[in-house]
């Protein structure tokens, strides 16, 4: 690896690689993973289908996906994250599952191109010119037309704005971080990690290959949600 390649697991999250965060993230983050299901099989999601998810966590999507497609690889960096994940895999006996210890960056390919990939909360920790370098792995990685299911941290407002959405989004945190999200989880999340503005990423998706058939953003401007066809 070339001296100047990123290091996934150095910019994986602090507490994406503690194993306390990790043994609470299911009752602190609920990826929703059946309805998620459901919108991928009105896209064609089938049982030959081909699915990787990547910063696969706990693996609650991973979990939703396998007994409605052929194949599952889940992409982690974090061991911890991994150790879980592999846990519930083999609690549910999740034959069509494989779990890969890799990131956007150094997950390499294998067998037919995937039909769908899906991200949730995971771009954000690479700095944009990475996302890039990701986005068009991804890309890569898809047949024509296959989708990428992307939720992110997107900020969907002008530089002007930046203190006062931020400051907004802070004041929802809880104070402590057992069953919620902490306002200093979510200070750390704006300062140490690299979310991007919308206007930066969606033209980045299309310049690496994707058309945005769905662009969902919440209503304090600081999530998105993306359909995007691999074109």
């Amino acid at each position: 690896m070339a001296a100047w390649f990123l290091d996934e697991l150095e910019h994986a999250g602090r507490e994406n690689l503690d194993p306390a965060h990790v043994a609470r993230y299911d009752a602190k983050e609920d990826a929703g993973g059946a309805a998620e299901v459901a919108l991928l099989k009105g896209l064609g999601l089938s049982r030959e289908s081909v699915v990787a998810e990547f910063g696969a966590g706990t693996g609650q999507f991973t979990a939703a996906v396998a007994p409605a497609c052929a194949r599952v690889i889940a992409v982690d960096v974090s061991e911890p994250m991994l150790e879980r994940l592999q846990a519930k895999v083999a609690e549910l006996d999740l034959v069509n599952v494989e779990v890969v210890q890799a990131g956007f960056l150094s997950y390499e390919h294998a067998g037919a191109p995937a039909d769908f990939v899906y991200s949730r909360y995971a771009l954000h920790h690479l700095p944009d010119f990475w996302k890039a370098v990701a986005l068009g792995r991804l890309r890569d990685m898809l047949r024509p037309g296959g989708v990428l299911r992307l939720w992110d941290v997107v900020y969907d407002f002008e530089p002007a704005d930046a203190e006062a959405r931020i400051e907004a989004w802070c004041a929802t945190g809880g104070r402590g971080a057992e069953a919620e999200w902490s306002r200093a989880e979510l200070e750390e999340h704006v300062r140490d990690e690299h979310s991007t503005f919308s206007w930066i990423l969606e033209p980045m998706l299309v310049r690496c290959g994707f058309e945005v058939a769905v662009a969902e953003h919440s209503a304090d401007r600081i999530f998105a949600k993306y359909l995007l066809r691999a074109t």
